[in-house]
């Protein structure tokens, strides 16, 4: 790989995990590309939190196809040497199976897997033509271990594990790397939120004794991303302190 600026793109990149990721990506020297659907003003004030470094936002909702596909035309392709992608985007509709709407479902699963799908197939079609990248995607533990209430999430998360596994096997040939990360329990504003007892209950479960930070899976997304990791593909990366099923 020669092409200069080496570009990424984070989806989700304004908060949390998502802002941590865009964060150590610029303090790599990487261009750095990231998404938001709403809150403009976190946009630019990461921009500027930043600066000098060639960090871009740009307003683009994870759950509408037709958007991602016009702005890889309008952004990216023939635009940018695109070194990688990273999943991140994701929202939570949280339900108990029976109580669950169906448009709880849907919107999860749009964001979350689908959206997450029209991405990476963008991002193939202009890394097959380099003839390198790194994908990766954010899945989560609960894809791994299922989690009470959150059935479309973790049906998500699942499946994006699936997809990571079966893109990394057709994109190999052509020196394209395909991982998922899966968080365990980590300290971001969509955790708070959940009662102090169930914070209790997973702390409990952590071998290690404290929740992740959203630096933790940010400096593995770095080292997936570089040089370091060429030989790794199709692996999913338990970042979760211990917390196995």
């Amino acid at each position: 790989m020669t092409q200069s600026p080496r570009t990424i793109l984070v989806t989700g990149g304004t908060r949390g995990i998502g802002r941590a990721i865009v964060t150590r990506l610029a303090e790599e020297g990487y261009q750095v590309y990231f998404t938001y659907v709403s809150r403009p003003e976190l946009a630019e004030e990461l921009c500027s939190a930043l600066a000098p470094a060639p960090v871009r936002g740009f307003c683009l909702d994870a759950g509408d196809p037709a958007a991602i596909v016009q702005f890889f035309g309008d952004e990216i392709k023939d635009k940018v040497f695109l070194a990688g992608l990273v999943n991140n985007a994701g929202i939570t509709r949280d339900s108990l199976l029976v109580r669950m709407k169906q448009e709880a479902w849907d919107e999860v699963l749009q964001v979350n897997l689908t959206g997450a799908f029209v991405f990476l197939r963008e991002a193939a079609k202009i890394m097959m033509r380099q003839r390198w990248g790194r994908i990766i995607s954010i899945a989560s533990v609960v894809g791994q271990m299922g989690n009470p209430g959150q059935a479309n999430y973790c049906a998500a998360k699942a499946g994006l594990i699936g997809l990571t596994k079966s893109a990394a096997l057709e994109l190999a040939p052509r020196s394209i790397t395909v991982n998922a990360i899966a968080p365990g329990f980590i300290a971001t504003d969509m955790t708070s939120t959940l009662p102090q007892e169930i914070q209790d209950a997973y702390l409990s479960r952590i071998p290690l004794g404290r929740l992740g930070t959203p630096e933790d899976i940010a400096g593995a997304v770095a080292f997936l991303v570089s040089d370091a990791a060429s030989y790794i593909t199709g692996q999913v990366l338990g970042i979760n302190g211990g917390m196995y099923l």
